[in-house]
C-alpha cells in the first residue's frame, strides 16, 4: 500500500513567487489498485508524482510504501519499485544507443554487470519474444537505435523496459499525451495490459478524459494541490464524461476562467 500522509510543498519559499501547493495532502492507494488522476494545469497532479517517485522531497508529511518511511529516500534507491514512464518518449530510452542495448541495460538494472557481455543469443531471443506482441516490428529492428524510432514506438519500448525486473508501482505521468490518438490507444491498451499481467499498482496522471473514465478502478480529480472528487469501484464505474465536465466548468466558473 502506498500512504501519503499530510504531505506540504512550498516553491520557491521566501521569494515573491512563493507557492505552497501541498499544506495537508494525504491519499492512501491499496496494493493493485490503477489511479486515474486528472485536473487543471497547476493542480499539483505531476508534483505529486515527483513526490512519489522522490524527484522533489515535501516540507513537511510522509510517505510510505507497505508502511516503510520512504519520504527522504533517494530517488533511484525508490526506483528499484517504481518504473515511470514519461510524458516525452524521449526520456525513457537513450537516444544513441541501439534497441537491444536499450533492453539489455534495463534487464540488467538491479544487477552488477562487470565486464561481460551485456547480451547472449538466448537474450536477444526473449528479447524479441517481449517485443512481438506489440505489433510494431521492434523485434525485427534490435540494431536500430532508439532515436530513429517514432514517438509511439519508443513510448511501448520504455514500458517494456520499465517492467523487465520487477517492480511495485507504475507511474504514468502523461505518457500518451504527445503521441497521435491512434497510437495513443495503443499505448493505453498495452499499459491496461502490463498492470494487469505484472498485478501492479498504477498512478496515471492524464488529460485524457475519456481515457480517465475508461481506464483504471479508481478516478481522482485534484484542484488546488486537494482532492475534490475521489471514485473508486463500482462509483468510479458509473462515472460519465459529463460528470467530470461539469465539475471542471464549476471550478473554472469559480476562478472566474
Amino acid at each position: 500500500m502506498l500512504e501519503i500522509n499530510h504531505l506540504k510543498k512550498v516553491y520557491n519559499p521566501g521569494t515573491v513567487r512563493e507557492l505552497c501547493l501541498f499544506e495537508d495532502f494525504s491519499m492512501k492507494v491499496p496494493e493493485g489498485q490503477f489511479v486515474s488522476i486528472i485536473g487543471s494545469n497547476g493542480s499539483g497532479k505531476t508534483s505529486l508524482l515527483n513526490l512519489i517517485c522522490g524527484s522533489i522531497t515535501p516540507d513537511k508529511g510522509q510517505i510510505l510504501i507497505d508502511g516503510k518511511d520512504i519520504t527522504r529516500m533517494p530517488e533511484f534507491r525508490r526506483l528499484k519499485r517504481i518504473g515511470r514512464i514519461h510524458q516525452n518518449p524521449a526520456v525513457g530510452t537513450c537516444a544513441n544507443m541501439s534497441i537491444l542495448e536499450n533492453l539489455s541495460l534495463a534487464s540488467h538494472k538491479d544487477q552488477k554487470m562487470n565486464l561481460l557481455p551485456g547480451v547472449d543469443r538466448k537474450e536477444k531471443e526473449r528479447f524479441q519474444e517481449m517485443l512481438r506482441p506489440l505489433g510494431l516490428g521492434l523485434e525485427n529492428m534490435l540494431e536500430a537505435k532508439c532515436g530513429t524510432l517514432s514517438g509511439g514506438q519508443r513510448q511501448a519500448l520504455a514500458m517494456v523496459m520499465s517492467v523487465m525486473t520487477p517492480i511495485d508501482f507504475l507511474i504514468l505521468d502523461e505518457h500518451t499525451a504527445a503521441l497521435d490518438p491512434k497510437t495513443s490507444d495503443l499505448i493505453m491498451h498495452l499499459t491496461q495490459e502490463v498492470v494487469a499481467e505484472k498485478k501492479l499498482t498504477a498512478l496515471m496522471v492524464t488529460h485524457n478524459l475519456r481515457y480517465a473514465i475508461e481506464y483504471g478502478d479508481r478516478l481522482v480529480m485534484m484542484h488546488q494541490g486537494g482532492i475534490v472528487l475521489d471514485k473508486a469501484g463500482e462509483e468510479k464505474q458509473k462515472t460519465k464524461l459529463e460528470d467530470v465536465l461539469d465539475l471542471f466548468t464549476q471550478i473554472s466558473i469559480e476562478l472566474g476562467n
